[in-house]
């Protein structure tokens, strides 16, 4: 299905909730981001896309997550819990200075941490009866589906000092009942914080969420295909994926050799086992779909491809070099997802070298796939505007492309030609001047039933915003804009923009 087959053309900004200015060294879910949804809506736009709000793991990515129905505790308003009488106004600043453009991880997370621990203390004396209540109600519906095994499986990290699973002793690697009944109950204040923090977490996402429908913004998530192999997820399914009897990945996931990268991608996410999803109806998938748009409006699921077929490699390969391509029950796995949950309102993240039988796929079930306009000057590009149609989705830029004013400014002269024919179809002379703006504009002229624009680049920002650089670690997924940087300027010209174009409220 189409985002919104009653509003067929509308627009959107994609901007992750780290990002949000704040005092408490990270973007929250509480003041900023209900002000970020009045923004959207003040430009005339519908949609606030975000990537996965899941517990960030590696790297401090959230595409790799200790668990794909958690949210992230990191995101946790101070604000809002002060406003509920949940927490001090002296605890909420009891801690250093932190930089206002950027997220300073390793002084973020273990402040906030140990705040936020102070917090799930006090809970069951501070929380009025209407928050207890809500807390049981949270834990009774979503504990026997994924929130016990996530918050036991968090209390054993700690306790572990967060070594990974597959390490522990084999009784709780294994999860023998006895071993995980003791567990519990030697942690069980550890794995009341999680349960605490998480009903937190479902609680201010859940006003966001709220005041933004107030406000005709609606909320896309991003929902990777893949899940991390140090997670709740396959410590606690372990037969849904391709493991070996030490917990450790026979195969993992991948794409082949192409123009971009002579060994591929070797990700390391194990591979499910498919026939497994298969004989119980695919219930994870439910489940995981289901509390996906419990949180999002719509959810764009990263890697479709993926799908259609896998590429396999084997786990002892340092490079995906090596594999082959498996193919996936697609058609049976929506078939059952629409059975059970209806018409999925899904983006299907179908960019690279994509196949007939993916979009095949894509198009059995009206997926809008994805299109992005910086790859659109490229030779022989599928992203050139002429190459666009309506049931897609359309952006400047993702979170994996450098800013558009960075694309423009980037030296390597293997871009000239692509930055001529930018310089020839926008109308531009031999300057950055305007660049971002002309390119926003070309966007929201196309035909493209959705367009969504990073937030930098409508804060035409350089490549000191860029959000990430795949391949390279460390520095990534830390900028954060600061409110003066919105001006009443670009709100206006964003508005008449939309309103031009057919795109606004």
């Amino acid at each position: 299905m189409t985002p919104d087959r009653s509003r067929r053309r509308s627009g959107g900004v994609l901007l992750h909730p780290t990002s949000l200015p704040g005092a408490h060294g990270i973007g929250e879910l509480g003041p900023h981001a209900r002000a970020f949804a009045d923004t959207i809506a003040d430009m005339g736009l519908g949609w606030w896309q975000m990537l996965p709000i899941g517990p960030t793991g590696y790297g401090d990515s959230p595409y790799q997550s200790p668990s794909t129905f958690a949210g992230n505790p990191l995101l946790i308003s101070f604000d809002d819990l002060v406003e509920e009488g949940l927490m001090t106004e002296d605890e909420a600043g009891d801690h250093p200075p932190f930089p206002a453009g950027r997220v300073d991880y390793d002084r973020v997370i273990p402040e906030r941490t140990r705040l936020l621990a102070g917090t799930t203390e006090a809970f069951p004396t501070r929380a009025s009866s209407t928050h207890r209540r809500a807390f049981d109600d949270f834990v009774d519906r979503h504990g026997p589906v994924w929130l016990h095994d996530f918050a036991l499986f968090t209390a054993l990290k700690r306790a572990h000092r967060l070594e990974p699973w597959w390490r522990w002793d084999d009784g709780l690697r294994l999860r023998r009942p006895g071993d995980l009944a003791n567990a519990r109950t030697h942690l069980a204040p550890s794995i009341r914080a999680v349960l605490i923090e998480q009903y937190l977490f479902n609680r201010q996402f859940g006003r966001l969420r709220r005041h933004a429908a107030a406000r005709g913004v609606r909320l896309i998530g991003d929902l990777p295909i893949f899940v991390a192999h140090d997670s709740a997820d396959v410590w606690g399914h372990p037969d849904l994926f391709h493991l070996d009897e030490h917990g450790q990945p026979t195969v993992v996931a991948g794409v082949p050799p192409d123009y971009f990268s002579a060994t591929g991608q070797r990700w390391g996410n194990p591979l499910y086992a498919w026939e497994r999803h298969e004989r119980d109806g695919f219930s994870w998938w439910k489940e995981r779909m289901r509390r996906s748009l419990e949180l999002f409006d719509l959810v764009r699921i990263d890697h479709f491809r993926g799908f259609s077929a896998s590429w396999h490699i084997p786990a002892n390969e340092e490079t995906a070099v090596v594999g082959k391509w498996v193919p996936a029950p697609g058609i049976e796995l929506f078939d059952a997802l629409t059975d059970t949950l209806g018409a999925m309102p899904v983006i299907a993240e179908d960019l690279g070298l994509i196949t007939a039988d993916v979009e095949a796929l894509r198009d059995r079930y009206g997926f809008p796939g994805m299109k992005v306009l910086q790859f659109g000057f490229e030779s022989e590009s599928a992203h050139a505007l002429d190459r666009f149609r309506t049931n897609v989705v359309a952006y400047t830029g993702t979170h994996d492309n450098d800013t558009a004013l960075g694309w423009w400014r980037d030296p390597d002269e293997r871009r000239a030609p692509e930055r001529a024919l930018a310089r020839s179809q926008l109308g531009l002379e031999a300057t950055e001047d305007g660049f971002a703006r002309a390119l926003i504009t070309v966007l929201f002229e196309s035909i493209a039933d959705t367009v969504i624009v990073p937030l930098q680049d409508i804060l035409e920002s350089g490549s000191e915003a860029r959000m990430n650089t795949p391949g390279v670690e460390g520095g990534n997924w830390r900028w954060r804009f600061t409110t003066e940087e919105i001006d009443a300027d670009r709100i206006h010209w964003l508005r008449t923009l939309a309103n031009r174009t057919g795109r606004g409220d």
